[in-house]
């Protein structure tokens, strides 16, 4: 990321300050695209659904983890009705307060509501399914987000599967001081995929999104 997030410690900080300010409702959660949200959610649940089931090689339906859940928008439309009991963690403490209530009577099967950021995060080992890494991606460091998907390799269960669904630059490193984040490109995406041992197994772009945002990408890793 070269000078991009030089200052690690004001990266993070001023993250947080951002989020800290977004209102706890679905076009704050998509930064005022909440239109796109049923899109998302169709375009994610067909590319899981290729993975999950009860045979060989096949993902399980036990335990999910939502990555940067905010609200939990991904939990309540894609991961709870998928599996028995979803997870999330998101460094806005306001967001997952806001999450008990936005998840209605499903919030009963929600394990766990962690406030920290992922790159203090460390995932139970062997406790889930899939783990779901959904528009967050940039708020990591390279370094940070390398470790981050090391450890949620760990926390893997037999035939486990980590998803990212990000959106990818043209070319390069872009940086938005906005809400102090970055967008890579693909190729760069794959290379610290790699460097944490991980492989791309699968891969897709989102259709049907503006023309004016950056290109989504999903990713399954193992």
């Amino acid at each position: 990321m070269g000078d991009v997030a030089e200052d690690k410690s004001s990266f993070y900080s001023n993250a947080e300050d951002y989020w800290r300010e977004v209102p706890p409702t679905v076009d704050g959660m998509l930064g005022g695209y909440g239109s796109i949200s049923s899109i998302d959610i169709s375009g994610s649940k067909a590319f899981l659904r290729k993975f999950l089931g009860d045979g060989e090689g096949k993902t399980g339906k036990g335990r999910a983890l939502d990555c940067g859940a905010g609200i939990g928008r991904i939990s309540k439309r894609l991961l709870l009705p998928l599996f028995r009991t979803v997870d999330l963690v998101d460094v806005t403490q306001e967001f997952l307060d806001k999450a008990r209530t936005f998840l209605g009577d499903d919030a009963k099967r929600v394990g766990n509501y962690y406030c920290c950021g992922l790159q203090e995060f460390i995932p139970e080992p062997d406790r889930y399914d899939v783990i779901w890494i959904q528009w967050v991606i940039g708020h990591l460091t390279d370094d940070h987000l390398v470790a981050f998907l090391r450890r949620c390799q760990k926390a893997l269960r037999p035939a486990g599967l980590i998803v990212i669904k990000d959106n990818v630059s043209y070319e390069g490193v872009v940086p938005d001081d906005v809400d102090s984040s970055v967008c890579r490109d693909l190729d760069i995406v794959r290379r610290l995929v790699g460097r944490a041992g991980l492989r791309v197994v699968h891969e897709e772009q989102q259709l049907n999104f503006p023309k004016e945002i950056y290109q989504v990408h999903t990713l399954a890793l193992r």
